[in-house]
């Protein structure tokens, strides 16, 4: 290709020792030891012209390249974000920076379990009568320390207590927090994936313990159940943090969902998904097999169809770990079903609506799957008990609305 050699206003005062070209496409870059000019060139015949469209200096050109690379959002930085762009108050900020720290703590002694002799039983039962290992107790006691010293919060209901909390009148606010402080706590001995998951609703103050006046302890506990016995329609925000190999903590504010990682090197959550969307279909189902004989005929029918290669000669595959947060993030990436049903001996689920079920649903409807408890959506049942159990199907919106079919 011949390039024509007259000068042009861009290169008539340079020489060719400060020049270097090359071309993409119809677009050529004219490269010299301080600039960098973008131009479009067009053949005639044996002559080229080329118009100068952008013009940049090297030293610009680098430090764009700088800041793109080493520009990271933390979670505290997004938090104010949306803050300011009034998608939250001041005061949800404050109480979704006290989980994050409470999470930060939780993931720390996680870590730590086998050396910190935080493995095992505590001796003790939990409000559904189940074993509570140690690091359930702490985990429990760290979540809800650092919601009550946030100021923010009016009642706490945890999976861990018997009944909600009302915070005492000196630290109390208005927004009614649910969590499950460690999901999963039967993997901790063999140090396989855990979490926490939480759920945040809307601000109400008939639930704040005045000691000034004559109001019974009963009272105000009656108060708070019926508080917090809301549908996840009424959540504000909802979220879980993973500890695995990463820390990641994944949230919505009701407008997407959101992922970050926490950094170990300076001890902060960096956003690193921004509106993950679950994809409609997936190839993976996670349910605990060893319950085959229990469920009912038609969920029965329903695996033997998800097992059966079929024309494609290709059976879904099964995964299951144990950990409704690690099973939940893995199907919110890879997209598939997870499922948690009734069966002869667990009538309603395992599962519990208010901690788990409802938060995980909103999280999974933001990113554009569905959660199910095979007849009806997770996010419109009603509470009637705190520790109200359920079952769930959870996940891709094709995969979770063929189970429906099945169980319909």
């Amino acid at each position: 290709m011949a390039v024509s050699t007259a000068p042009t206003a861009t290169t008539s005062s340079l020489s060719f020792s400060h020049l270097s070209f090359f071309q993409h496409k119809k677009t050529s870059f004219l490269c010299t030891k301080n600039s960098i000019v973008k131009r479009k060139c067009e053949h005639r015949g044996v002559h080229v012209k080329c118009m100068v469209l952008e013009k940049s200096s090297a030293g610009e050109a680098k430090k764009t390249k700088r800041q793109s690379v080493y520009k990271l959002q933390t979670l505290t930085s997004w938090l104010l974000k949306q803050e300011q762009d009034r998608i939250i108050d001041a005061e949800l900020t404050i109480v979704l920076s006290s989980i994050s720290m409470a999470c930060k703590q939780i993931a720390s002694l996680v870590q730590r379990a086998g050396i910190s002799k935080l493995t095992g039983v505590h001796g003790a039962f939990n409000a559904h009568g189940e074993d509570q290992k140690k690091l359930d107790v702490v985990s429990n006691e760290v979540f809800s320390n650092c919601l009550r010293a946030s100021g923010r919060t009016g009642i706490i209901a945890s999976e861990e207590e018997d009944v909600p909390v009302a915070v005492e009148e000196s630290y109390y606010g208005n927004y009614i927090v649910v969590f499950d402080p460690l999901d999963g706590s039967s993997n901790i001995d063999a140090a396989v994936s855990t979490g926490s998951i939480f759920g945040i609703y809307t601000p109400n103050d008939d639930c704040l313990l005045d000691l000034e006046d004559s109001t019974t302890l009963d009272t105000v506990e009656q108060r708070c159940i019926v508080n917090v016995c809301q549908p996840g329609n009424n959540l504000l925000a909802a979220g879980y943090c993973m500890y695995s190999s990463s820390v990641i903590f994944v949230l919505t504010l009701g407008n997407g969902v959101f992922s970050f990682t926490l950094d170990p090197m300076f001890g902060e959550f960096i956003l690193t998904q921004e509106n993950i969307q679950i994809p409609k279909a997936g190839k993976i189902y996670a349910f605990n097999e060893g319950n085959y004989q229990l469920w009912d005929d038609r969920l029965k029918k329903y695996i033997d169809h998800l097992k059966d290669p079929g024309p494609s000669g290709k059976p879904y595959s099964a995964r299951y770990i144990g950990s409704l947060v690690g099973d939940f993030h893995r199907t919110l990436l890879y997209g598939g079903i997870y499922g948690y049903p009734r069966n002869k001996k667990s009538r309603n689920g395992k599962l519990r609506l208010l901690y788990e079920c409802a938060p995980m649903s909103f999280i999974v409807e933001q990113a554009g799957g569905k959660g199910s408890d095979g007849q009806q959506r997770i996010l419109d049942m009603q509470p009637v008990e705190i520790h109200q159990r359920v079952p769930l199907y959870i996940g891709s919106i094709e995969e979770v609305e063929k189970l429906e079919k099945y169980l319909s």
